[in-house]
């Protein structure tokens, strides 16, 4: 490699060296050297783990990595040699920038949901963050776990006090040694995800700056940014063919905003991330408006000017493999145009939804201040995104003339606020009535931030970011405004006094909510259920809100049962790759003491459950100021919400699925309990369509679970519960003999019959069970039911939702004929403690045993 290095800076942590980032200048005509090893420090002592040594010095532990992850997903340069070095071996391994392998391990849940193809996009992705701030230190935390190839996070305030209450990553000894932001945080960041190239700087951004350096970018974040220089940026990004992706946002005191600009225009292939709809038709008009019927019980839930395919259509066979766009006409029928041309429909007949792509325009932001097309996510409140719009506005300018924010709870500057938000009204397109209690309050509140609510935007932000990059998802056109009055409502005729300073952590908080309302919440005794992804934020919000930290009354108790795993790593950030397999809650308790050491954490590994209501007893739940619960499961939150509303407790339930969540707030004898209600239940699936007509994929999954279930459990349950009872076989043979009727003689008489005795016999079992299933039921069916059979009415038998089965032919070549004959053979083996051999080779796989036709 040829190269001058310009800047290299290494991150560290306890003697565990977890990230490096280098910036390489390339110079013809010089010759440097760069190898990489491994070093770790152990006491005096020095063991290579992982080093750095460019020509000319060395830079020792600069970028060692102690985690279970592939030396390949190192986040180096594609062009860097790299030696693993081992005892007596040295192999030599070149890293491809081209060539990405996700690492199922720690991104499954993501993958899911976003799919490869979003998931490689992102893995190639730069980004720009500009602010580290409470703000900016959520959307870095959000980003680097979701797998981006590189961020730079830039900062040029130092760390004081008060960012000890809303950057979850700032420490005191920050604070003291007056530290850049972003160099506080770039550690922290860092170690969130070790295939995340994370660097710093700390370059003046302001209007005088070159902006080439963000041409390397595909996206570019701004926060803590003055109004003119994010005009700048943005015209600036929006220029660039392709253009870069802009986003800015910011959170004031009881006010947010978020702005998106991804160019005039934006392809998104996939607008919802769903599966494309399979919808079973009873019935095409052959008229000019091609009116298209499914069945009564089963609605199509699809939208006008979406479009679909058909197939296995009988007569109207024309539509096989077409494209329509559709008219939705009810929840049970559309419209796809003129048929009248076409033969007669017949019977049978799939849509399926064809995904297509949408293109969205985005404008530049100075168009978008002064005609702003915004999400309104509170219908009850439709007035309040353009009031909020013009009371950050008014902000922006107020900074603009004065150089500051306004001062906490101080009249004068809430009434220079007042005049200038009444000036923006008056620029708007759209002229909304000034809300002058939302503006004297952002005035009060603006030097103050609300942790919880630069958590909620920082999160949307994330999404935005993911969106950009990936081309997947709506994105957001092109403002979305928040704010937390409720919260301040009650505190209209609070003393100004109480929102001042006091040079502590909490003064963020203080500024927005006041003191008497800091101590209410450092006195709350708060019971946390459940330590994943949403616990975790719980937890890093709580101690940023100073929860529990009374020195007199207060606390968290929080309770998880379940270990650590690789793939909690990816979106439970309290968690590391060292922490595997160690408890969830009392990892989480370290962590968040290590945030705020002030709070007060029992950390607990029982399950909640009836079997632990000796130790959760009434008593501990009056205790409880508030319950809070991170499940994953109904049955679990049924019994919390009992428990809760026996006792009187407020609870606050929340969770997530895919891209959707959900979060509700239960409080005694004035809401509705999470009992109160019960969703649809699930529509069962009938035997005989599960054995014999299976239509849908449901169906064949259901089919292979009941399988499962009874082959694997249920049988030899029932076989271990019989010799149970009767421990003599001759006894058995004699009672049999005599007449007499044993409850399950019949099934364990069947199993003994067919059960294998060596590792061949598991194999020609699973050869057996492959035939019955796929070929041997199919042609019996076909047997009885021909394709030809009709009805008494004359109707086909065959035709939806029946769809006839095709009997398959055993092919050991295939990978899939072979991967059943394998897993089930394995499976037999297990259940019958028979030992089975796991390498050697036919053909395709490597294994050993012969395959029969």
């Amino acid at each position: 490699m040829r190269g001058t290095p310009s800047t290299v800076k290494s991150v560290q942590a306890q003697n565990q060296l977890i990230g490096v980032y280098q910036h390489t200048a390339f110079d013809p005509g010089q010759d440097s050297s760069r190898r990489i090893g491994r070093e770790k420090q152990h006491g005096n002592n020095s063991t290579r783990i992982l080093g750095l040594e460019v020509q000319g010095w060395r830079h020792d532990g600069s970028c060692s990595f102690s985690h279970p992850f592939p030396l390949s997903h190192l986040p180096l340069p594609a062009d860097t040699e790299l030696w693993e070095y081992q005892p007596r071996r040295k192999r030599n391994l070149r890293m491809a920038a081209d060539s990405m392998e996700i690492d199922d391990g720690l991104y499954s849940r993501q993958r899911y949901v976003l799919g490869d193809t979003a998931m490689q996009k992102m893995a190639q992705s730069h980004v720009f963050l500009s602010g580290m701030g409470g703000l900016g230190v959520e959307i870095a935390k959000n980003i680097v776990l979701a797998g981006i190839k590189a961020l730079t996070i830039h900062d040029t305030r130092t760390c004081e006090t008060w960012d000890l209450g809303t950057n979850f990553f700032i420490k005191e000894e920050d604070v003291k040694n007056q530290r850049n932001r972003a160099d506080a945080c770039l550690r922290h960041v860092a170690e969130l995800n070790p295939y995340v190239q994370v660097t710093s700087s700390t370059m003046p951004l302001d209007e005088s700056s070159s902006l080439a350096f963000l041409k390397q970018y595909q996206c570019v974040i701004l926060t803590e940014t003055k109004l003119p220089v994010r005009k700048m940026v943005n015209n600036f990004c929006h220029s660039q063919r392709p253009p870069i992706k802009f986003i800015s946002s910011d959170s004031y005191g009881i006010c947010a905003c978020l702005f998106c600009d991804f160019g005039d225009e934006f392809e998104v292939l996939d607008t919802t991330g769903e599966e494309p709809k399979e919808i079973f038709i009873s019935n095409i008009t052959q008229s000019l408006s091609g009116e298209v019927t499914c069945f009564e019980n089963r609605p199509h839930k699809l939208e006008s000017g979406q479009f679909v395919t058909f197939r296995e259509v009988h007569g109207m066979t024309t539509l096989n493999g077409s494209m329509h766009e559709i008219s939705v006409l009810s929840p049970y029928s559309f419209s796809i145009g003129d048929t009248s041309q076409m033969e007669p429909y017949q019977h049978g007949g799939i849509a399926v939804q064809i995904k297509m792509p949408k293109s969205f325009s985005f404008e530049k932001l100075e168009k978008q201040l002064v005609d702003p097309k915004y999400l309104t996510p509170d219908f009850s409140k439709p007035e309040a995104p353009l009031n909020i719009h013009a009371a950050m506005l008014a902000l922006d300018h107020f900074q603009e003339k004065y150089n500051r924010l306004p001062n906490i709870g101080c009249l004068q500057d809430a009434e220079e606020m007042q005049m200038l938000a009444g000036s923006v009204v008056e620029t708007l397109l759209s002229k909304p009535q000034l809300d002058e209690r939302l503006v004297r309050w952002l005035s009060w509140t603006a030097r103050g931030l609300l942790a919880p609510l630069a958590a909620v935007i920082g999160g949307i932000v994330s999404q935005e970011v993911l969106k950009a990059v990936t081309g997947k998802f709506s994105p957001l056109l092109q403002w979305l405004f928040v704010d937390a009055m409720d919260i301040v409502y009650p505190l209209e005729h609070t003393s100004r006094e109480e929102f001042l300073p006091r040079g502590d952590r909490y003064d963020a908080l203080r500024a927005c909510i006041g003191e008497s309302f800091c101590q209410k919440i450092h006195s709350l005794n708060v019971f946390l259920v459940g330590c994943g992804a949403i616990g975790c934020e719980m937890l890093k919000n709580f101690a940023l809100l100073g929860v529990g930290c009374d020195s007199e009354r207060g606390q968290i108790t929080v309770t998880d049962p379940d270990l650590i795993e690789k793939s909690n790593l990816n979106r439970q950030f309290l968690f590391r790759p060292h922490h595997i397999q160690k408890p969830k809650s009392c990892t989480a308790a370290t962590a968040t003491f290590n945030i705020n050491p002030q709070l007060k954490i029992d950390p607990r590994l029982d399950k909640i459950c009836p079997a632990t209501e000796n130790i959760y007893r009434d008593e501990f739940y009056s205790r409880q100021d508030i319950v809070v619960t991170a499940l994953d499961n109904v049955e679990a939150r049924r019994y919390i919400d009992s428990r809760s509303v026996s006792n009187w407790r407020p609870l606050l339930d929340s969770g997530t699925m895919g891209t959707k969540g959900h979060t509700e707030v239960i409080v005694p004898q004035l809401t509705e309990s999470y009992n109160s209600y019960r969703d649809p239940p699930d529509e069962e699936i009938p035997f005989c369509t599960l054995k014999s007509f299976p239509a849908a994929i449901e169906h064949t999954i259901q089919w292979a679970r009941d399988k499962f279930e009874s082959s694997f459990a249920h049988k030899p349950t029932l076989y271990n519960k019989f010799w149970q009872t009767h421990q003599s076989p001759q006894n058995v043979l004699e009672r049999i003999t005599s007449g007499d009727s044993l409850e399950g003689c019949f099934h364990v008489v069947k199993l003994l019959s067919r059960k294998p005795r060596n590792w061949s016999h598991c194999v020609e079992l699973a050869r057996l069970k492959f035939e019955k299933y796929f070929s041997h039921k199919a042609q019996q069916l076909l047997h009885s039911f021909p394709l030809d059979t009709r009805l008494k009415d004359g109707s086909l038998f065959w035709q939806s939702p029946k769809r006839p089965p095709t009997p398959i032919v055993f092919d050991a070549k295939d990978p899939l004929h072979l991967s059943f004959i394998i897993s089930a053979a394995k499976l037999f083996a297990e259940v019958h403690a028979i030992s089975f051999m796991e390498t050697v080779s036919v053909g395709i796989k490597p294994y050993t045993f012969y395959l029969w036709d």
